[in-house]
Parts: C-alpha cells; structure tokens; sequence
C-alpha cells in the first residue's frame, strides 16, 4: 500500500499486522486464520489493558488489510476476512474537549515567547493538525491574501518528505492578527530553516538523521511539544489539552457560522460523518441557549403557570428524600 496510503497510515497497518502475526503464530497459513483467532486477539489486548477505542482501532485496521487480501489481491477466498464479523467494543461517549476563549487566553498569556503563542493561536483558528503545523513552510504563509496552505512536500536537501492525511492539500483563511504573529516570528527566525515551526539546528540533525537511516518515522519533529504544552496549561490553571484539542475547538467555532459542507473542506475531512462525530462539541453557551429555548416555549403554554409556592413545596420535597 506504500503511495497509495498516508505514510502514517502505512505504518499503523504494519503494526498492527505485526501484533496479530505474532499472536496466531509465525507458522500459521493465511488461509487458516478464523474469527476465532481474531476474537482471541481482540480478549488478549483488552486483558492487557488496552482502552476498547484503541482495540476497535485494530479491530478496524485488521478488517481493512484482510479485505485487501482478498480483492483486489486474491490471497484470501471472498467470506473469509476473520474481522468480518467481529463487533466493535462498546465505548463511553464523551464530548470532544472545547477550548474557550477563556481558556484559550490564560494559556496564550502564559506562554513566554512568540513561538508558542504563534502556533497556538495557528492552531486555534486553523484548525491545522499536529503534521499539518509543524510542516508548514514560509513559502505556505501567504502574507498578502490571508492564508496559510497545508500542502505535501517533496523530500530536498531542505525540505523533509510530506503529505496531508488523505492527500489532499487545503488552503485556509487566517485572521490578521494571525498573520501579523506569523510576520513577527518571521523577523526573528533565523537564517537556515524554510519551516515555520523547526528550528534550522533541529531541520539540521533530522536531515542528517535521515542520510544515515537511523531518523524513526515516530520520532518527533520537535522535542517534547504535548508535555510541555501540558505543563503550559497547568501554570495556566487550565485543565490540559492537546493542539488536536484546539483543532476540534476551531471546527467547533467554524461551525457556528459555516455550512457543514464548508466546514467539512476546511477542516479536511474526506466523510461530513467524520466532522459530525468527531469535531462538533456542545458548548455551555449552547446548553445556555438550549436552556433558554425551552424556557421561552413553556412560557407561551398558557396552563403552565409555576408559583413561588409550589417551586417552594418541590425544593422541600427533594430536601426530605
């Protein structure tokens, strides 16, 4: 599948194919693997303590690489895929975190240099994700029109190799104030790097990394960015968050005002199912206004009339029990 998947993706099949090939048995015969050897797998990594959103992540992965043997490769007969049939495990709901602005303010007021404030607030009104940020270039920031473009890279003697998750690049409109923290970190960044967010000491030992094939697809292209955006948020009093956390914000708050098909291409969503579920968090100003909503209907039902008396009568009631 290697060029016709994200390069992520590829390496999440591998291993996830890896853990299962283990557990069946180095010995063991494609066509002799069955539902049960799948059930077992799945029993094994919940025993082993996993969450049941990482298992139905395997569940899924496993499921798409056995229907890849069978068609259109022909390794498998059709009806023999052992996920076929194998049910995802059920998970809590919980809604997407929601950044404030409130929040969102104290921890930009923390930060204590324009590199963070300038990829937090990209992240906060880009909706960028994590690959999407740190990739992008100065020759991506169009200073002019109000735009940044998360668009796939070629590897370069300057530039690291790249693409969008589902390989499509976007372009996405940045308010001024934005771009004006963009200009600033600009004007200080020093000479030797083309990206916005690497350092050219850092692009420097990555590239030499890379000629030397010991650089790992799962090392970080800067050192240490969730931890010490967590203890950013703790001297912030706010409770922790991620920059995918701030992605979802962004989506939120464009849905506000967006049509959802708008938003679905902003935010690079190949399925409109994928922004509904995933990325639109109910926010208490909309429990507020849900609140209020409701109360303005049952004030126009002309036989509901509540009375301090019996509101009083109720709280008593309750108060007793």
């Amino acid at each position: 599948m290697a060029g016709q998947v994200a390069y992520r993706t590829l390496i999440e099949q591998v291993r996830a194919l890896k853990m299962f090939s283990e557990h069946v048995g180095p010995n063991n015969y494609l066509n002799n693997i069955t539902p049960r050897h799948a059930e077992s797998f799945v029993s094994k990594r919940l025993a082993n303590g996993l969450s049941p959103a990482s298992v139905n992540k395997d569940i899924r992965t496993l499921r798409s690489i056995f229907n890849l043997a069978i068609e259109p490769r022909g390794y498998m007969e059709e009806g023999t895929n052992p996920f076929a049939k194998i049910k995802q495990r059920k998970t809590s709901s919980s809604s997407p975190r929601y950044i404030s602005a409130d929040e969102f303010a104290r921890v930009y007021a923390t930060a204590n240099n324009l590199w963070w404030k300038t990829l937090l607030a990209l992240a906060y009104t880009s909706g960028g994700r994590k690959d999407e940020l740190l990739n992008l270039t100065w020759s991506d920031v169009d200073f002019e029109n109000l735009n940044v473009r998360f668009v796939p890279k070629k590897a370069s003697d300057q530039l690291l190799a790249w693409e969008p998750k589902d390989h499509e690049g976007r372009v996405i409109p940045i308010p001024p104030e934005i771009i004006q923290l963009l200009a600033n970190l600009q004007a200080e960044a020093e000479e030797g790097s083309p990206y916005v967010f690497i350092s050219a000491a850092r692009l420097k030992h990555i590239l030499s990394r890379i000629t030397d094939k010991t650089w790992a697809s799962n090392c970080g292209l800067v050192n240490n960015l969730l931890k010490r955006l967590k203890a950013l948020c703790r001297r912030s009093n706010v409770k922790e968050f991620s920059l995918h956390d701030l992605r979802r914000s962004c989506i939120t708050n464009w849905a506000e005002k967006l049509p959802i098909q708008a938003v679905q291409e902003l935010a690079g969503h190949s399925k409109m199912e994928t922004t509904r579920k995933y990325y639109l968090s109910v926010r208490k100003s909309d429990m507020d206004s849900a609140r209020e909503l409701q109360s303005k209907v049952m004030a126009k039902l002309t036989n509901f009339l509540p009375n301090s008396a019996i509101f009083e009568g109720f709280h008593d009631e309750n108060k007793k029990g």
